[in-house]
């Protein structure tokens, strides 16, 4: 039986590298996010590949995703929640109300609904279960200046993934969650080049290849449904994470 997976936000970065890599390892993949030609670019030359442009944000969307995902396949048996975006970045009272609310509706609402539609298809599912992966990011455990948005949406999938987890357990759901800091992608180009610090000043940090972590969730993926990876951090060694940086 051919394992499915969905992977949201593939049509760069991190859900390119993922979703090019499950799908390397024999998985068939819906490809989701907004732009139909970058998922097709991701999905070249794989014809496990199923392209699925949705807007994580819409309920409509994300139900006609895994309605497309269970009539090409009949079941699935993993989501990487990876769309996301940074939003608005200044300090509170800089940021505007709406903008606040379009990071929410991306990167907490979007991932909730997501593991909504897959929790329900896996728990009805023959065989029962399957596994669900949140993307946290290093935002999950401590923030960047200027990020309100962004880390109170990342430090509220900490408590998604927790519940999921939770009530997963009686219909062999699994949920873990991987926190990833400095994996170099066009979206943290910049920070290559300089970062605001908390003490004010602006440095480069370091990055590594976003390859290790599609290695990291190939593993998670792979583990029976009795194992589970709860959380996973990955960094560049020398970012200033750790201690005062």
């Amino acid at each position: 039986m051919q394992r499915a997976a969905v992977v949201t936000g593939a049509g760069s970065g991190l859900g390119r590298v993922i979703g090019r890599a499950l799908l390397e390892d024999g998985w068939a993949v819906a490809l989701a996010g907004r732009r139909p030609e970058p998922l097709a670019e991701t999905a070249k030359g794989f014809d496990a590949a199923l392209v699925a442009p949705t807007d994580v944000a819409d309920e409509e969307s994300v139900a006609a995703l895994f309605h497309a995902a269970v009539e090409a396949w009949g079941r699935v048996d993993l989501l990487v929640n990876n769309a996301g975006t940074f939003g608005p970045s200044g300090t509170p009272d800089e940021i505007e109300v709406a903008d606040w609310r379009a990071a929410v509706d991306t990167n907490l609402t979007g991932s909730f609904l997501c593991a909504r539609e897959a929790f329900a298809v896996m728990r009805e599912q023959d065989p029962q279960g399957g596994r669900i992966v949140n993307n946290g990011s290093i935002s999950a455990h401590v923030p960047r200046p200027g990020s309100a948005a962004y880390t109170a949406t990342k430090h509220a999938i900490t408590g998604l993934t927790r519940s999921l987890s939770l009530d997963g357990r009686p219909y062999g759901i699994a949920c873990g969650q991987i926190d990833i800091g400095n994996a170099a992608t066009d979206m943290t180009a910049g920070i290559a080049t300089g970062a605001r610090q908390a003490d004010g000043s602006v440095r480069p940090e370091p990055t590594f290849d976003a390859r290790h972590v599609a290695d990291a969730v190939r593993y998670m993926a792979n583990l029976p449904l009795d194992a589970n990876v709860q959380f996973l951090t990955i960094t560049a060694t020398t970012m200033p994470f750790i201690g005062r940086g």
